[in-house]
């Protein structure tokens, strides 16, 4: 058996779907996205049933009600993890389990994207769902044990994410909403609206793209959607662009985003800078003190 090496011209030609993440405050028109997709190939994922905002909207829908579900629609789409054992969520034995009672996975091919709103209602699911497993209870007096049950959301929540990271040839977007707090010295961080630490700090390094839908002030002063797409912004918002491809704001038009993201690229000469870096040395700033 030779090595299995993939050539780069192999790589380019694969086809690769987009991974990201949208986070915006409550009512910031996230949901409302949808309309910028192509209806017959894009798959909704409603786990609010907040779909009011998208009435009239001609995709089709599926509606998981617990946590059970999400997996089993996480391995219909994505297929099997080989990588992990029988009993394990997302191993083959799991794929075959589900296939039996959904029929062909080839029913999902012809949706190009999959639209997930929401993450946040994801967590509680699955949440709800850690509570009631053995890892929640102390071994030793039995009795519920809320960190076990923490540690068991945040393997579930990573591996629901990682699994669906793996969908190569499907785009796979999760809306969140984005909760403004003041940390300990008083400064405004954003965070993600998702039950325990674990999965809002390692979403970003899952995920391709990260994308903060905010209302920012045009020149006239007045509040306009934006699309927030670069790590480095003024307004500290969490962001991330993979592709190197965006601007630090872009319009709110999912289906035009994506286009500037699987656009062709401009060689790395072009599009990525060195700037000199000024610094001071902090030991040629200090002044002599003398006795």
């Amino acid at each position: 058996m030779a090595l299995p090496i993939i050539s780069a011209d192999e790589r380019l030609a694969q086809c690769k779907g987009i991974k990201g993440c949208i986070f915006g405050r409550s009512g910031i028109g996230k949901t409302s996205l949808l309309w910028t997709l192509n209806a017959s190939t894009t798959l909704f994922m409603d786990l609010e049933a907040g779909d009011l905002a998208v009435e009239g909207w001609d995709g089709d829908t599926l509606r998981p009600r617990t946590w059970k579900e999400c997996r089993d629609f996480a391995v219909f789409i994505g297929g099997p993890n080989p990588a992990l054992r029988e009993d394990q969520p997302y191993s083959q034995a799991h794929f075959d389990e589900v296939c039996g009672r959904f029929g062909d996975p080839a029913v999902v091919h012809r949706y190009e994207t999959i639209f997930i709103d929401s993450i946040t209602v994801a967590g509680r699911l699955c949440f709800q769902w850690c509570r009631g497993q053995p890892e929640a209870f102390s071994d030793k007096t039995g009795k519920p044990d809320i960190r076990g049950a923490y540690g068991l959301h945040g393997r579930e929540m990573i591996g629901w994410l990682t699994h669906l990271q793996h969908a190569r040839g499907k785009h796979v977007w999760f809306v969140g909403i984005l909760d403004e707090k003041l940390d300990d010295f008083n400064r405004k961080v954003f965070q993600p609206q998702i039950d325990g630490s674990k999965t809002g700090l390692e979403l970003p390094g899952i995920v391709d793209q990260v994308i903060t839908m905010a209302d920012i002030a045009d020149a006239n002063g007045q509040p306009q959607r934006t699309f927030v797409c670069q790590t480095l912004n003024p307004w500290g918002y969490p962001a991330k662009d993979r592709s190197g491809r965006l601007a630090m704001v872009e319009e709110p038009h999912l289906g035009r985003l994506m286009a500037k993201i699987q656009s062709p690229i401009r060689p790395a000469s072009e599009r990525l800078n060195y700037p000199a870096i000024a610094t001071t040395d902090p030991a040629a700033a200090e002044v002599p003190v003398n006795g």
